[in-house]
C-alpha cells in the first residue's frame, strides 16, 4: 500500500484536468494492451489504478463530471468481477477494449483536452 500512497501523493500534485487526463491515458493503454493476450495481468493492475484516480478525483470535479467517473468506476468493477472470464473470450476482451477507448475519449472530453465527439455508445450501453 506504501506504493499506492506514493502514486496518489504524485498524483494529486497536478491540477485536475491534468489529473483527468492521467486517468484517461490509462484507460487509451487498457484498449491497446487488451489486443495482446499476455498482457493479462498488466490491463487489470491499470484497471485498479483507473479506480484509484477516479477515487482520486471525483470529488474535486464538477457535479456531472462527477456522475461520468462514477459511471465509469462502476464499469471497471464490474470488469474485475468477471475479468478471467473477459480476458480468454476475445470478443469480450475487444468490446472492454472498445469501451475503453470511449472512456478516455469521454474522460477527455470533460476535462477540456478533447471536442466532444458526436459519435459515442448511449449511456448503460457498455458490456458487463
Amino acid at each position: 500500500m506504501k506504493q499506492a500512497e506514493a502514486l496518489r501523493e504524485r498524483y494529486l500534485r497536478d491540477p485536475l484536468p491534468i489529473r483527468l487526463g492521467g486517468l484517461a491515458a490509462n484507460l487509451a493503454r487498457v484498449s491497446s494492451f487488451s489486443s495482446h493476450a499476455g498482457h493479462e495481468q498488466v490491463v487489470e493492475g491499470m484497471l485498479e489504478e483507473s479506480k484509484w484516480f477516479i477515487e482520486w478525483t471525483a470529488r474535486e470535479a464538477a457535479p456531472a463530471t462527477q456522475e461520468l467517473l462514477a459511471d465509469c468506476q462502476r464499469q471497471l468493477a464490474r470488469w474485475q468481477l468477471a475479468w478471467s472470464e473477459i480476458w480468454r473470450d476475445p470478443t469480450r476482451r475487444a468490446a472492454v477494449a472498445e469501451h475503453a477507448r470511449v472512456w478516455s475519449q469521454r474522460v477527455m472530453e470533460v476535462a477540456g483536452l478533447l471536442e466532444p465527439s458526436a459519435a459515442r455508445p448511449a449511456k448503460g450501453t457498455e458490456p458487463n
